[in-house]
Protein backbone atom coordinates (compact mmCIF):
# COMPACT_ATOMS: atom_id res chain seq x y z
CA UNK A 1 0.00 0.00 0.00
CA UNK A 2 2.97 2.34 0.98
CA UNK A 3 4.05 1.50 -2.03
CA UNK A 4 1.38 2.19 -4.68
CA UNK A 5 1.18 5.75 -2.93
CA UNK A 6 4.88 6.35 -3.60
CA UNK A 7 4.42 5.73 -7.21
CA UNK A 8 1.09 7.75 -7.56
CA UNK A 9 3.01 10.68 -5.92
CA UNK A 10 6.55 10.60 -7.84
CA UNK A 11 4.11 10.39 -11.35
CA UNK A 12 2.12 13.51 -10.26
CA UNK A 13 5.71 15.20 -9.99
CA UNK A 14 6.59 14.50 -13.24
CA UNK A 15 3.38 16.04 -14.44
CA UNK A 16 4.23 19.03 -12.61
CA UNK A 17 7.46 19.46 -13.72
CA UNK A 18 6.46 18.78 -17.67
CA UNK A 19 3.53 21.64 -17.95
CA UNK A 20 6.58 24.13 -15.72
CA UNK A 21 8.81 23.24 -18.85
CA UNK A 22 6.43 23.86 -21.45
CA UNK A 23 4.91 26.77 -20.17
CA UNK A 24 8.32 28.02 -20.10
CA UNK A 25 9.07 26.42 -24.18
CA UNK A 26 5.98 28.70 -24.49
CA UNK A 27 7.07 32.15 -23.13
CA UNK A 28 10.23 31.95 -24.83
CA UNK A 29 8.77 31.39 -28.31
CA UNK A 30 6.54 34.20 -27.67
CA UNK A 31 9.23 36.40 -26.76
CA UNK A 32 11.64 35.65 -29.83
CA UNK A 33 8.85 36.54 -32.33
CA UNK A 34 8.26 39.75 -30.47
CA UNK A 35 11.82 40.29 -30.83
CA UNK A 36 11.82 39.73 -34.48
CA UNK A 37 9.15 41.17 -35.61
CA UNK A 38 10.41 44.41 -33.51
CA UNK A 39 13.91 44.05 -35.45
CA UNK A 40 11.68 43.64 -38.77
CA UNK A 41 9.70 46.91 -38.33
CA UNK A 42 13.30 48.71 -37.24
CA UNK A 43 15.07 47.56 -40.88
CA UNK A 44 12.37 48.85 -42.63
CA UNK A 45 12.25 52.27 -40.73
CA UNK A 46 15.89 52.53 -41.56
CA UNK A 47 15.41 51.60 -45.05
CA UNK A 48 12.85 53.67 -45.86
CA UNK A 49 13.97 57.41 -45.17
CA UNK A 50 17.21 56.15 -47.65
CA UNK A 51 15.00 55.47 -50.10
CA UNK A 52 13.42 58.53 -50.04
CA UNK A 53 16.71 60.20 -49.47
CA UNK A 54 16.44 59.45 -53.64
CA UNK A 55 14.85 61.59 -55.77
CA UNK A 56 14.17 61.48 -59.36
CA UNK A 57 17.59 63.32 -60.34
CA UNK A 58 19.46 59.94 -58.86
CA UNK A 59 17.25 58.02 -61.86
CA UNK A 60 18.88 56.25 -64.18
CA UNK A 61 18.90 57.26 -68.12
CA UNK A 62 17.61 56.45 -71.21
CA UNK A 63 20.27 54.92 -72.77
CA UNK A 64 20.51 56.31 -76.31
CA UNK A 65 23.06 56.16 -79.46
CA UNK A 66 23.55 60.07 -80.42
CA UNK A 67 25.68 61.71 -82.75
CA UNK A 68 27.20 65.12 -83.60
CA UNK A 69 25.85 67.79 -86.69
CA UNK A 70 28.51 67.98 -88.87
CA UNK A 71 29.00 70.26 -91.55
CA UNK A 72 30.14 69.66 -95.34
CA UNK A 73 29.06 68.82 -99.09
CA UNK A 74 25.83 67.30 -99.56
CA UNK A 75 25.32 65.46 -103.32
CA UNK A 76 22.05 65.60 -104.33
CA UNK A 77 21.18 62.22 -106.81
CA UNK A 78 18.73 61.96 -108.96
CA UNK A 79 17.68 58.14 -109.10
CA UNK A 80 16.32 55.86 -111.67
CA UNK A 81 15.74 52.30 -113.16
CA UNK A 82 17.80 51.61 -116.43
CA UNK A 83 19.13 49.23 -118.80
CA UNK A 84 22.31 48.84 -120.44
CA UNK A 85 22.82 49.51 -124.25
CA UNK A 86 25.59 48.88 -126.55
CA UNK A 87 26.42 51.84 -128.31
CA UNK A 88 26.37 50.37 -131.67
CA UNK A 89 25.23 46.80 -132.49
CA UNK A 90 26.02 45.43 -135.68
CA UNK A 91 25.34 41.67 -137.22
CA UNK A 92 27.65 40.56 -139.07
CA UNK A 93 26.68 38.81 -142.48
CA UNK A 94 28.54 37.91 -145.60
CA UNK A 95 28.20 40.13 -148.72
CA UNK A 96 28.57 37.13 -151.01
CA UNK A 97 27.57 33.81 -151.79
CA UNK A 98 29.82 30.33 -151.15
CA UNK A 99 30.47 28.03 -148.73
CA UNK A 100 31.66 29.14 -145.13
CA UNK A 101 35.59 27.34 -145.26
CA UNK A 102 37.12 29.14 -141.78
CA UNK A 103 35.88 30.62 -138.98
CA UNK A 104 38.14 32.49 -136.43
CA UNK A 105 37.06 33.63 -133.98
CA UNK A 106 35.56 32.32 -130.51
CA UNK A 107 32.23 33.12 -129.25
CA UNK A 108 32.34 36.18 -126.64
CA UNK A 109 35.85 36.80 -127.76
CA UNK A 110 36.33 40.53 -127.70
CA UNK A 111 36.83 41.63 -131.27
CA UNK A 112 38.67 45.01 -132.72
CA UNK A 113 37.57 46.62 -135.89
CA UNK A 114 38.71 45.22 -139.30
CA UNK A 115 39.59 41.64 -137.37
CA UNK A 116 39.12 38.70 -139.76
CA UNK A 117 36.50 36.46 -138.21
CA UNK A 118 35.89 34.14 -141.31
CA UNK A 119 36.68 33.36 -144.93
CA UNK A 120 34.32 32.05 -147.78
CA UNK A 121 35.89 29.50 -150.40
CA UNK A 122 37.37 32.94 -152.92
CA UNK A 123 38.35 30.12 -156.01
CA UNK A 124 35.11 31.07 -157.95
CA UNK A 125 35.77 34.93 -157.27
CA UNK A 126 39.72 34.31 -158.71
CA UNK A 127 38.09 32.42 -161.71
CA UNK A 128 35.86 35.49 -162.25
CA UNK A 129 38.44 37.47 -162.05
CA UNK A 130 40.87 35.59 -164.37
CA UNK A 131 38.02 35.88 -167.00
CA UNK A 132 37.84 39.74 -166.33
CA UNK A 133 41.83 39.99 -166.77
CA UNK A 134 41.02 37.95 -170.85
CA UNK A 135 38.54 39.87 -171.74
CA UNK A 136 40.58 43.16 -170.58
CA UNK A 137 43.54 42.28 -172.62
CA UNK A 138 41.43 40.90 -175.74
CA UNK A 139 39.78 44.64 -175.65
CA UNK A 140 42.91 46.02 -175.19
CA UNK A 141 44.67 45.40 -178.05
CA UNK A 142 41.25 45.33 -180.10
CA UNK A 143 41.40 49.27 -179.23
CA UNK A 144 44.74 49.66 -179.95
CA UNK A 145 44.59 48.40 -183.64
CA UNK A 146 41.45 50.61 -183.90
CA UNK A 147 43.70 53.57 -183.15
CA UNK A 148 45.89 52.43 -185.61
CA UNK A 149 43.50 52.44 -188.39
CA UNK A 150 42.24 55.71 -187.24
CA UNK A 151 45.55 57.57 -187.59
CA UNK A 152 45.68 55.84 -191.50
CA UNK A 153 42.51 56.87 -192.15
CA UNK A 154 43.21 60.35 -191.28
CA UNK A 155 46.30 60.80 -193.18
CA UNK A 156 43.98 58.84 -196.56
CA UNK A 157 41.43 61.37 -196.02
CA UNK A 158 43.82 64.02 -196.47
CA UNK A 159 44.17 62.47 -199.35
CA UNK A 160 41.21 61.98 -200.27
CA UNK A 161 41.87 58.36 -200.98
CA UNK A 162 38.87 57.51 -198.64
CA UNK A 163 35.34 58.40 -197.99
CA UNK A 164 35.19 60.66 -194.97
CA UNK A 165 32.27 58.48 -193.41
CA UNK A 166 34.72 55.28 -193.25
CA UNK A 167 37.05 57.89 -191.31
CA UNK A 168 33.87 58.76 -188.95
CA UNK A 169 33.26 54.76 -188.53
CA UNK A 170 36.52 54.27 -187.50
CA UNK A 171 36.16 57.29 -184.51
CA UNK A 172 33.29 55.34 -183.72
CA UNK A 173 34.76 51.61 -183.26
CA UNK A 174 37.74 53.82 -181.27
CA UNK A 175 35.52 55.10 -178.63
CA UNK A 176 33.60 51.50 -178.59
CA UNK A 177 36.39 49.11 -177.97
CA UNK A 178 37.79 52.69 -175.18
CA UNK A 179 33.79 51.34 -173.61
CA UNK A 180 34.77 47.38 -174.02
CA UNK A 181 37.99 48.62 -172.14
CA UNK A 182 36.81 50.25 -169.03
CA UNK A 183 34.03 47.92 -168.72
CA UNK A 184 36.25 45.01 -168.64
CA UNK A 185 38.32 47.38 -165.59
CA UNK A 186 34.54 47.38 -163.88
CA UNK A 187 34.97 43.17 -164.26
CA UNK A 188 37.93 43.11 -162.66
CA UNK A 189 37.44 45.58 -159.90
CA UNK A 190 34.19 43.46 -159.13
CA UNK A 191 35.88 40.29 -159.09
CA UNK A 192 38.58 41.64 -156.86
CA UNK A 193 35.96 43.08 -154.83
CA UNK A 194 34.02 39.84 -154.29
CA UNK A 195 37.56 38.35 -153.30
CA UNK A 196 37.88 41.00 -150.64
CA UNK A 197 34.10 40.46 -149.37
CA UNK A 198 35.12 36.55 -149.22
CA UNK A 199 37.36 37.58 -146.31
CA UNK A 200 34.59 38.54 -143.50
CA UNK A 201 36.05 41.09 -141.32
CA UNK A 202 34.43 42.75 -138.05
CA UNK A 203 33.00 46.21 -138.58
CA UNK A 204 33.58 47.21 -135.45
CA UNK A 205 35.12 46.81 -131.93
CA UNK A 206 33.33 45.06 -129.26
CA UNK A 207 32.00 41.97 -127.85
CA UNK A 208 30.90 39.11 -130.51
CA UNK A 209 28.35 36.49 -129.40
CA UNK A 210 27.45 33.15 -130.31
CA UNK A 211 28.09 31.88 -134.07
CA UNK A 212 25.06 30.99 -136.16
CA UNK A 213 26.56 29.53 -138.88
CA UNK A 214 29.05 26.55 -139.04
CA UNK A 215 32.11 25.73 -141.21
CA UNK A 216 31.17 24.13 -144.85
CA UNK A 217 27.63 25.44 -144.85
CA UNK A 218 26.68 27.46 -147.81
CA UNK A 219 25.63 31.29 -146.71
CA UNK A 220 24.15 34.18 -148.85
CA UNK A 221 23.95 37.38 -148.26
CA UNK A 222 20.06 37.35 -148.02
CA UNK A 223 20.42 34.29 -144.56
CA UNK A 224 18.52 37.13 -141.72
CA UNK A 225 20.89 35.78 -138.80
CA UNK A 226 24.56 36.29 -140.37
CA UNK A 227 27.08 34.94 -139.09
CA UNK A 228 26.82 36.13 -135.35
CA UNK A 229 26.29 39.50 -133.83
CA UNK A 230 28.83 42.22 -132.17
CA UNK A 231 27.88 44.70 -129.48
CA UNK A 232 30.05 47.58 -128.93
CA UNK A 233 30.88 47.82 -125.47
CA UNK A 234 33.36 50.04 -124.66
CA UNK A 235 32.24 52.86 -124.32
CA UNK A 236 28.56 51.72 -123.18
CA UNK A 237 25.63 53.40 -122.75
CA UNK A 238 22.67 53.26 -119.85
CA UNK A 239 19.04 54.34 -120.82
CA UNK A 240 17.14 54.83 -117.63
CA UNK A 241 13.72 57.17 -116.90
CA UNK A 242 13.51 60.19 -114.16
CA UNK A 243 10.05 61.57 -113.21
CA UNK A 244 9.01 64.94 -116.06
CA UNK A 245 9.14 67.17 -112.32
CA UNK A 246 13.06 66.64 -112.40
CA UNK A 247 13.43 68.00 -116.45
CA UNK A 248 14.11 71.97 -115.37
CA UNK A 249 16.62 70.98 -113.43
CA UNK A 250 18.16 68.41 -115.79
CA UNK A 251 17.91 70.75 -118.41
CA UNK A 252 19.28 74.07 -117.11
CA UNK A 253 22.31 71.84 -116.02
CA UNK A 254 22.51 70.92 -119.78
CA UNK A 255 22.18 74.22 -120.97
CA UNK A 256 25.14 75.27 -118.68
CA UNK A 257 27.21 73.60 -119.81
CA UNK A 258 27.87 71.60 -117.00
CA UNK A 259 29.11 67.65 -117.30
CA UNK A 260 26.32 66.15 -115.34
CA UNK A 261 27.89 62.80 -113.96
CA UNK A 262 26.06 59.37 -113.88
CA UNK A 263 26.58 56.60 -111.59
CA UNK A 264 25.66 52.78 -112.12
CA UNK A 265 24.34 50.50 -109.28
CA UNK A 266 23.61 46.89 -109.21
CA UNK A 267 20.00 45.60 -108.57
CA UNK A 268 20.34 45.87 -104.80
CA UNK A 269 21.69 49.29 -104.59
CA UNK A 270 24.35 48.11 -102.35
CA UNK A 271 27.69 48.79 -104.81
CA UNK A 272 29.02 50.82 -107.13
CA UNK A 273 29.46 49.59 -110.64
CA UNK A 274 31.08 52.44 -112.47
CA UNK A 275 30.46 56.70 -112.92
CA UNK A 276 30.14 57.91 -116.26
CA UNK A 277 28.46 60.94 -118.10
CA UNK A 278 25.05 61.86 -119.36
CA UNK A 279 24.60 62.31 -122.91
CA UNK A 280 21.23 63.63 -123.55
CA UNK A 281 17.91 63.95 -122.57
CA UNK A 282 14.74 62.17 -124.86
CA UNK A 283 12.80 64.49 -126.94
CA UNK A 284 9.41 63.80 -125.26
CA UNK A 285 7.61 62.75 -121.96
CA UNK A 286 5.76 59.27 -121.83
CA UNK A 287 2.60 60.53 -121.23
CA UNK A 288 1.89 56.89 -119.72
CA UNK A 289 4.52 57.09 -116.79
CA UNK A 290 4.73 60.79 -116.45
CA UNK A 291 8.60 60.27 -116.78
CA UNK A 292 11.28 61.01 -119.57
CA UNK A 293 14.39 58.84 -121.01
CA UNK A 294 17.95 59.73 -120.09
CA UNK A 295 20.88 58.34 -121.85
CA UNK A 296 24.35 58.46 -119.99
CA UNK A 297 27.58 57.18 -121.23
CA UNK A 298 30.26 54.74 -119.28
CA UNK A 299 33.83 54.42 -120.42
CA UNK A 300 33.10 50.51 -118.95
CA UNK A 301 37.08 49.70 -119.35
CA UNK A 302 36.83 46.32 -117.34
CA UNK A 303 33.24 45.40 -118.36
CA UNK A 304 31.21 46.44 -115.21
CA UNK A 305 28.24 46.75 -117.16
CA UNK A 306 26.71 43.94 -119.53
CA UNK A 307 24.29 44.65 -122.33
CA UNK A 308 20.83 44.67 -121.40
CA UNK A 309 22.21 44.06 -117.47
CA UNK A 310 19.52 46.15 -115.57
CA UNK A 311 21.06 48.71 -113.09
CA UNK A 312 19.99 51.68 -110.66
CA UNK A 313 20.96 55.15 -112.14
CA UNK A 314 21.69 57.95 -110.12
CA UNK A 315 22.46 61.44 -111.58
CA UNK A 316 24.23 64.11 -109.85
CA UNK A 317 22.17 67.15 -109.72
CA UNK A 318 23.56 69.45 -107.23
CA UNK A 319 26.16 70.03 -104.34
CA UNK A 320 25.34 72.23 -101.52
CA UNK A 321 28.53 73.44 -99.76
CA UNK A 322 28.38 73.76 -95.71
CA UNK A 323 25.35 71.85 -95.23
CA UNK A 324 24.22 70.81 -91.94
CA UNK A 325 24.10 67.21 -91.89
CA UNK A 326 22.48 64.73 -89.57
CA UNK A 327 21.40 61.12 -89.82
CA UNK A 328 17.70 60.22 -90.87
CA UNK A 329 17.30 58.17 -87.89
CA UNK A 330 17.41 61.46 -85.82
CA UNK A 331 14.47 62.88 -87.59
CA UNK A 332 10.96 62.83 -85.62
CA UNK A 333 7.32 63.72 -86.62
CA UNK A 334 4.69 64.72 -85.12
CA UNK A 335 1.48 66.98 -85.39
CA UNK A 336 3.92 69.92 -84.95
CA UNK A 337 6.01 68.60 -87.57
CA UNK A 338 9.27 67.29 -87.72
CA UNK A 339 11.62 67.36 -84.53
CA UNK A 340 14.62 66.48 -83.58
CA UNK A 341 16.08 65.31 -79.57
CA UNK A 342 19.19 67.31 -78.82
CA UNK A 343 21.23 66.06 -75.86
CA UNK A 344 22.50 69.15 -73.70
CA UNK A 345 25.12 69.54 -71.63
CA UNK A 346 23.13 68.43 -68.71
CA UNK A 347 22.49 64.93 -70.29
CA UNK A 348 18.61 65.62 -71.01
CA UNK A 349 16.64 65.60 -74.00
CA UNK A 350 15.63 68.59 -75.59
CA UNK A 351 12.56 68.62 -78.52
CA UNK A 352 13.97 71.10 -81.11
CA UNK A 353 11.79 71.76 -83.87
CA UNK A 354 13.80 71.44 -87.24
CA UNK A 355 13.39 72.40 -90.97
CA UNK A 356 15.07 69.62 -93.14
CA UNK A 357 15.84 69.76 -96.84
CA UNK A 358 17.14 66.96 -98.65
CA UNK A 359 16.88 62.98 -97.72
CA UNK A 360 20.09 61.14 -99.25
CA UNK A 361 21.77 58.09 -98.86
CA UNK A 362 20.72 58.00 -95.05
CA UNK A 363 21.45 61.69 -94.35
CA UNK A 364 19.58 64.39 -93.93
CA UNK A 365 20.05 67.88 -94.48
CA UNK A 366 19.36 70.71 -91.87
CA UNK A 367 17.87 74.32 -92.93
CA UNK A 368 17.38 75.64 -90.00
CA UNK A 369 16.65 74.71 -85.43
CA UNK A 370 20.34 72.71 -85.22
CA UNK A 371 24.18 74.26 -84.82
CA UNK A 372 27.43 72.51 -85.99
CA UNK A 373 28.58 70.15 -83.06
CA UNK A 374 25.39 69.33 -81.33
CA UNK A 375 24.21 66.02 -80.27
CA UNK A 376 21.20 64.41 -81.60
CA UNK A 377 19.94 61.30 -80.83
CA UNK A 378 19.64 58.59 -83.80
CA UNK A 379 18.62 55.15 -81.07
CA UNK A 380 16.32 55.14 -78.72
CA UNK A 381 14.18 58.07 -79.38
CA UNK A 382 10.91 56.66 -79.04
CA UNK A 383 11.51 56.64 -75.38
CA UNK A 384 12.11 60.23 -74.72
CA UNK A 385 9.77 63.20 -73.92
CA UNK A 386 11.03 66.52 -73.33
CA UNK A 387 13.71 66.44 -70.59
CA UNK A 388 13.95 63.19 -70.15
CA UNK A 389 17.45 62.39 -68.36
CA UNK A 390 19.65 60.44 -71.29
CA UNK A 391 22.65 57.94 -70.94
CA UNK A 392 25.04 58.22 -74.37
CA UNK A 393 26.13 54.58 -74.90
CA UNK A 394 27.52 55.50 -78.43
CA UNK A 395 28.90 58.74 -79.69
CA UNK A 396 30.44 58.99 -82.80
CA UNK A 397 32.57 62.04 -84.62
CA UNK A 398 31.52 60.47 -87.98
CA UNK A 399 28.29 59.48 -89.60
CA UNK A 400 27.96 55.25 -90.67
CA UNK A 401 27.90 54.75 -94.24
CA UNK A 402 25.05 54.49 -96.26
CA UNK A 403 23.39 50.94 -97.52
CA UNK A 404 23.12 52.23 -101.14
CA UNK A 405 21.46 54.61 -102.91
CA UNK A 406 17.85 55.95 -102.32
CA UNK A 407 15.61 58.31 -103.82
CA UNK A 408 15.56 62.20 -103.43
CA UNK A 409 13.71 63.71 -100.70
CA UNK A 410 12.23 67.74 -100.66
Amino acid sequence: MTVYKDARRSNAEQRLRFRSFCSRGIAAAVVMSVVVASVSCSSRDVKAPRAAQKGPSAMPGVPVVALPVTKGDFAVYLSGLGSVTPMNTVTVKTRVDGELTRVLFREGQIVSKGELLAEIDPRPFEVQLTQAQGALARDQAQLENARLDLERYKNLVKQDLIPKQQLDTQESLVHQNEGAVKADQGQIDNARLQLTYARITAPLGGRIGLRQVDPGNIVHASDANGLAVITQVQPIAVIFSLPEDSLPQILGKIKSGARITVEAYDRDQTQKLTTGTLLTVDNQIDPSTGTVKLKAEFPNRNNELFPNQFVNARLLIDIRHNALIIQSPAVQRGPQGTFVYVVKADQTAEMRPVTIGVTQEGRVSVVSGLTEGELVVVDGADRLREGSRVEVKGQQSGAPSAPGPQRQHK
